[in-house]
């Protein structure tokens, strides 16, 4: 089984572009309602419109409040990609939440972002030993 998350986005193509500019990820499917983006040949996320028809339950609540309780973690190859990636995304105009940093009860590198919805993106190392 592999997980397949999908985020409720209000623009779907400027949550794309977003993905795609701060994460590297790319585009598989593109389009106004949906998206698949992948990491090379591996499909990671989908974004789907929030008000799109077709699936009800995806519909905004009352607030129009996205994200709460979610998060996103990304973990590259090692820590060379790791601090590529976080260059890219700061170069592509990311907020970053939280600086890179060195997490001792996770025992992995880190930063946090967060995307045009609200959503929390972090990138990681794998798990090591060494800080």
């Amino acid at each position: 089984m592999k997980l397949r998350p999908m985020l409720q986005v209000a623009d779907v193509e400027g949550s794309s572009r977003w993905y795609q500019s701060c994460l590297g990820l790319r585009s598989g499917h593109g389009g106004p309602e949906f998206e698949m983006l992948f990491d090379g040949d591996e499909f990671v996320l989908q974004l789907h419109l929030l008000d799109a028809c077709e699936h009800g339950i995806l519909q905004a609540g009352t607030t129009g409040e996205r994200g709460v309780g979610t998060s996103l973690w990304f973990e590259t190859g090692d820590r060379e990609q790791f601090a590529a990636v976080v260059e890219q995304a700061r170069g592509a105009g990311a907020e970053i939440v939280e600086e890179p940093k060195w997490n001792p009860l996770a025992h992995h590198h880190e930063a946090t972002l967060r995307d045009p919805d609200g959503y929390v993106v972090v990138i990681c190392t794998p798990f090591s030993a060494e800080p």
